[in-house]
């Protein structure tokens, strides 16, 4: 197999806080795997995602494209069988492509250029299937997997065992088998996306890593409140964030601990395989996630915001000899430049109408043949109106249609976003600036127009046909409580 022809491993887990990780300066999570990947390779330190929500982030991921391209703002958004993926280009390429697990396509095409799909979805797949079973079984509160309050209420969070966790045994098995079946001798390159659940809510983790992380992590005070837009404080009111207490912050906080350490342990199974497979040398292999989770900050949980620990992703790059090296880059990236990143490094054929760009240069350590685009990340959050951010430099500015003054944060002195200088005349021409750039080709009345308009489309290509085989059959029982 050519050198210049690499194998793409890419795994994206959901919902991991970037800050959430040995390797990022946390001290207290174990991420043994992850950070031993980071250490051989390139960490992306400021890569964010398209928008702060599964369904948009994802379908920006495979396309290389803005949520306000695909017209996908929220989970129920369905991508075009017609559109291409940067899995269409590898195949055409001569690629073997992959798709085993988690990617949160909606409706009947469950694949979208992937040759193979190894381990059904779990949602999106789900709408308007037969089959009528719940997944959580009634032992969990269903509203565990929510964004509001009551992901955080007792019978939602604690020691045992959810669905979700089942799920990603399942997916790293599969995905193991599969790197054993190639270094037995794949007769063509491969890409295999390998897609997880965790360390998405609920906050349900094994009862000693639930023990270990409520023991070792410290009651953490009230996040320091800053004077909030309307919008922010709309989004707070919706989902009821002032009813939660410090006692279910913490035992959430320490689930979700536990949920990430239980990631990585995945994570390592999967590097153990490639290993085994003989497959590290010539295998780009990717970590990152669709979007983050706020874990209490700014008073908040789960995603949909634009603060960093929401729309930030960790994301690491490795190819031994060929990528750089226990390398962190301080460049603002975007998880819409993995497709052209993708397909540059495979020598595969461009996607169409592509927004990202290449990374080569960032991962190989090349001089870059132009000045880093501005990157950009959009939100039309359940009860919200449409709003999009942009981050440029030090700054990042976030814009709120209906909301006269923006959110405006240097990242660079304020990295926890603690001080709003959106109101600041001191700030005028960046803010001014940046906020001409973020509504350049953007409008959040078209945008509620158009959900509207295609609500009905929507619904209907989301039916899945009777006897739809690509979404998991989850096993029944496999919840438990631990008292």
């Amino acid at each position: 197999m050519a050198s210049d022809r690499p194998n793409f491993l890419l795994i994206m887990s959901d919902q991991h806080n970037p800050r959430i990780l040995g390797c990022a300066g946390d001290p207290i999570v174990r991420t043994p795997n992850l950070d031993r990947l980071a250490g051989g390779g390139v960490t992306l330190n400021r890569n964010y995602c398209a928008t702060p929500l599964c369904v948009p982030s994802r379908m920006a991921f495979v396309t290389g494209q803005h949520p306000n391209d695909l017209r996908i703002w929220t989970n129920g958004g369905s991508l075009p069988s017609a559109t291409p993926t940067f899995a269409h280009s590898l195949s055409l390429a001569g690629y073997e492509t992959v798709l085993c697990g988690r990617m949160h396509f909606v409706g009947a095409d469950q694949r979208h250029g992937f040759e193979k799909r190894l381990v059904g979805d779990v949602s999106g797949a789900m709408t308007g299937s037969p089959l009528p079973r719940e997944m959580f079984e009634g032992v969990w509160n269903r509203a565990g997997c929510g964004q509001s309050s009551g992901a955080l209420l007792e019978n939602a969070v604690g020691p045992g065992k959810a669905t979700y966790e089942i799920y990603d045994e399942d997916v790293t098995k599969r995905a193991c088998d599969m790197l054993a079946g190639w270094g037995s001798g794949a007769e063509r390159p491969f890409c295999m996306v390998v897609g997880f659940l965790l360390p998405h809510n609920p906050y349900v983790c094994s009862p000693d890593l639930f023990d270990e992380y409520m023991d070792r992590l410290p009651i953490r005070p009230d996040w320091e409140t800053i004077e909030e837009n309307s919008a922010v404080q709309a989004l707070k009111a919706s989902r009821t964030m002032e009813s939660i207490t410090p006692e279910m912050a913490r035992r959430s906080r320490a689930a979700y601990y536990g949920l990430v350490t239980t990631l990585d342990r995945n994570v390592g199974r999967i590097l153990d395989a490639l290993d085994a497979a003989g497959l590290r040398e010539t295998t780009a292999t990717m970590y990152t996630s669709d979007h983050g989770d706020l874990c209490g900050e700014h008073g908040l949980w789960c995603k949909d915001s634009f603060y960093d620990g929401s729309v930030r992703v960790p994301t690491i790059w490795s190819r031994p000899g060929v990528f750089g090296e226990g390398t962190t880059i301080e460049q603002a990236t975007s998880l819409v430049d993995v497709a052209p990143t993708v397909t540059d490094l495979a020598g595969a054929e461009s996607l169409p109408n592509v927004r990202g760009a290449s990374l080569r240069s960032l991962l190989t350590g090349e001089e870059a043949s132009a000045p880093p685009p501005p990157v950009f990340a959009e939100t039309y959050a359940n009860t919200q109106r449409p709003a999009r951010m942009v981050r440029r430099g030090a700054w990042k500015l976030c814009h709120y249609h209906g909301c006269e003054q923006p959110q405006l944060f240097n990242l660079e002195t304020d990295p926890e976003e603690r001080c709003d200088l959106g109101g600041d005349d001191r700030h005028a021409a960046i803010r001014d600036e940046l906020h001409a750039l973020v509504l350049d080709g953007w409008d959040g009345g078209w945008i509620e127009r158009c959900t509207e308009e295609t609500a009905m489309t929507r619904r209907a290509a989301q039916q899945a046909p009777e006897g739809v085989a690509e979404v998991w059959d989850f096993p029944i029982g496999g919840n438990r409580r631990t008292e």
